[in-house]
């Protein structure tokens, strides 16, 4: 989780003391600033015989128009008025947080090397620099270090600037990297000559920012973006020297709920092609030595199937949902790939899903998660196996870059909520490890002094969901104590738990910190998510009341102390659980949410929208539509009292727009019935991941932390 938060306003001096649970604390004063108030300009939406009059629709100016339309950022100008207003007494305790936060990073660093095809490849960061450079050292890291990309140097000038998908040609010689100076996740494919340093004029536009080098070293292949909608269409070849306008489409998506990409296996063999949805997806591979020649299909679409494929030594292996809840592991020859030639590795197992594995030459490491939590499974040539295991109640681990195929070193990560970030090189066949590196904290960082703890809430069906939680040692459970509950549940994506050290000022301070693993994630297998999309979306948000229902209950907080925060589809979660359980929060977080859920999905022009079916639905269905609007934050918005809310956007946002947030705002200002505070902070020159520099995100994450000690009557 990344808070993209705003502040508030500090009042007059109070005299309690810093620590929330020695006594109840008073909450700031607010000043008297008016709210803007957006203007009512009725329009119509007739569909299924249902009519909906949306009195902010006109709020999708600016997309439409772009700069030529300014009643829409007038408006939103006016909201970041308001909240500097609002929130002008914090300034100087922003400044402290943001000065408190930054001062823990080590800003002259090093990540940990990656050797590949000769090279050690890394990238470090100077003192005061928001950026890095990316370097790499021939063969030994003694060797004299090449700067391939400063980063530094070309952000100079840019308010945003985001450089990605360093790829490098198989002779050595040449750097193929992405671009996207909006934050609009469009990127300029640029190459760069590593022997003269010489950028050449191949500049590819409107690309996913990455390439894959076929073996000729001359031949790129990357995946082309549709610039309105920003769909991932159509795979390309680019020739070395070549206008990009003349490059030949490979292969064109038709399925416009697919997500595509295009990738090369580990031993350097085949350059693959992958289209996926949520429910189905399709491989076509082709021979990295002949870019000439035409891509074959794997295995063809079938509805409901997924599948990976990892090449290695005389055959495939499939990593597939076929007939496998939780997948299994397969292998075929490399001449016979259609699913009858499919052979069985590793079963479907109802307690264990399979997410992913890493080939090597001798050795598959499997990627496994059961009750919630990460294993690492090692399969021997003989067909042998064994775990890495992990001891806290809380961790997440992964497999890390390890692009060496013949290795039998595994590079993998570690965290936890008390255990800072965390690189392993593990030997696979002496099965040891040795750290690498551990994230410093400057100025001193105790795991002692914190405590983690894995609970369970009965959701309202009797499903019982995963909480993790860190505090600082000394917490009483007497309800006293402020709580932040984070959550996301959507797309199948796991919400594990990690080390933050900006979430020490909040641990400091007293808040206990907690994430709930809700339905709709995939933290306890594909049924976890199945269950918590489509037409079972609510248990998202059921399952998160829930898990604040428990953690009230138990006296890890109280209603008045218990906070939430999402972003994005977790966005869309906040926005539910304000409209479902108002009075549970005292304050709410939602950050780039994505709360218009049925208008948006009934416009395609709006980017990403048919990449989304699947997961909620296509409301020109009316059963899909019933559902959604039933849900949707913003059509639920109704005459009542609401928490204390922030809610942040993008106006440049390509993953959630701006004018979702700022209807949504609009139409809660109109309607709740409270003098809680409601606020809608828009970043005007970064979009949905917010600021590109290190330090820059802190100054937003201090802005959010403000917001919440101003509630709890925290100033210092």
């Amino acid at each position: 989780m990344k808070l993209i938060l705003p502040s508030l306003l500090l009042l007059s001096a109070i005299t309690a003391c810093n620590n929330p649970k020695k006594k109840e604390m008073e909450t700031y004063k607010w000043p008297d600033a008016k709210a803007p108030v957006a203007e009512i300009i009725p329009h119509k939406r007739i569909l299924h015989g249902d009519t909906v009059v949306d009195n902010y629709y006109w709020m999708i100016d600016y997309f439409k128009k772009g700069p030529d339309s300014t009643k829409v950022v007038d408006y939103l100008k006016a909201e970041n008025t308001y909240l500097n207003t609002m929130m002008k007494g914090t300034d100087q305790f922003q400044a402290d947080l943001f000065a408190e936060m930054k001062g823990r990073i080590k800003e002259k660093d090093e990540s940990v090397p990656i050797f590949k095809n000769g090279y050690f490849y890394y990238s470090r960061t100077e003192d005061g620099k928001q950026y890095f450079k990316y370097c790499r050292k021939k063969g030994s890291l003694t060797a004299k270090e090449e700067i391939l990309l400063d980063v530094d140097d070309l952000a100079k000038g840019h308010a945003y600037y985001s450089a990605t998908g360093f790829s490098i040609s198989p002779d050595n010689k040449l750097l193929a990297f992405g671009v996207d100076k909006v934050s609009r996740r469009q990127y300029t494919i640029n190459i760069k000559n590593l022997e003269t340093g010489e950028v050449y004029k191949d500049a590819v536009t409107n690309t996913s920012g990455r390439t894959v080098w076929a073996n000729d070293n001359k031949t790129l292949f990357y995946t082309a973006n549709n610039p309105v909608t920003l769909l991932s269409e159509k795979i390309k070849k680019h020739t070395l020297g070549a206008d990009a306008i003349t490059d030949l489409v490979v292969y064109d998506e038709k399925d416009n709920t697919n997500y595509i990409g295009v990738g090369k296996s580990k031993n350097g063999k085949f350059i693959l092609i992958g289209s996926e949805g949520t429910l189905t997806s399709e491989m076509r591979m082709l021979d990295a030595d002949h870019p000439e020649a035409n891509f074959k299909v794997f295995s063809p679409r079938s509805k409901d199937v997924l599948y990976d494929v990892y090449p290695v030594d005389g055959k495939f292996l499939i990593r597939t949902n076929w007939n496998a809840k939780n997948f299994r592991l397969m292998e075929c020859p490399l001449d016979k790939t259609e699913k009858e030639n499919w052979k069985e590795v590793i079963p479907n197992r109802k307690d264990v899903l399979l997410e992913g594995a890493d080939e090597f030459k001798d050795y598959v490491v499997l990627s496994e998660r059961k009750n919630g939590l990460t294993e690492l499974r090692v399969l021997k040539k003989d067909g042998s196996d064994y775990y890495i295991k992990f001891d806290e109640p809380a961790y997440d681990a992964g497999v890390g870059t390890n692009p060496e195929y013949d290795s039998k070193t595994l590079r993998y990560s570690y965290t936890s909520l008390t255990t800072p970030n965390s690189i392993y090189d593990y030997n696979l066949e002496k099965r040891d490890q040795h750290l690498m590196k551990q994230q410093e904290v400057v100025g001193g960082y105790d795991p002692k002094e914190y405590v983690t703890e894995r609970v369970f809430a009965t959701a309202k069906d009797g499903t019982k969901v995963p909480i993790a939680l860190v505090y600082k040692k000394g917490f009483e459970k007497n309800g006293k104590s402020p709580l932040l509950l984070y959550g996301y549940g959507s797309y199948g994506a796991n919400s594990d738990v990690y080390f933050s050290t900006p979430r020490l000022s909040l641990l400091n301070r007293g808040f206990v910190f907690a994430i709930a693993n809700v339905r709709g994630g995939q933290e306890l297998g594909r049924q976890w998510y199945e269950d918590g999309e489509l037409m079972k979306k609510k248990n998202t948000f059921t399952d998160f009341i829930a898990c604040g229902e428990y953690l009230v209950d138990q006296k890890y907080t109280s209603k008045g102390h218990l906070y939430a925060n999402g972003g994005s589809a977790g966005g869309l979660l906040m926005g539910a659980i304000v409209n479902l359980a108002p009075d549970l929060w005292n304050g709410v977080i939602a950050d780039v949410p994505f709360v218009d859920v049925v208008n948006t999905m009934l416009d395609e022009s709006i980017p990403l929208t048919t990449n989304e079916f699947d997961e909620w639905g296509n409301p020109k269905k009316k059963d899909a539509y019933d559902y959604m609007k039933s849900y949707s934050p913003y059509e639920n918005v109704e005459k009542k009292a609401y928490p204390n809310m922030l809610v942040t956007t993008g106006l440049h946002d390509s993953q959630v727009q701006y004018f979702e947030p700022a209807k949504w705002v609009a139409k809660l200002r109109a309607n709740k019935t409270d003098k809680n505070v409601l606020f809608l902070k828009t970043n005007m020159e970064f979009g949905h991941g917010g600021a590109s520099g290190r330090f820059d995100y802190l100054k937003e994450e201090a802005l959010g932390y403000a917001f919440f000690f101003a509630l709890e009557g925290i100033n210092k």
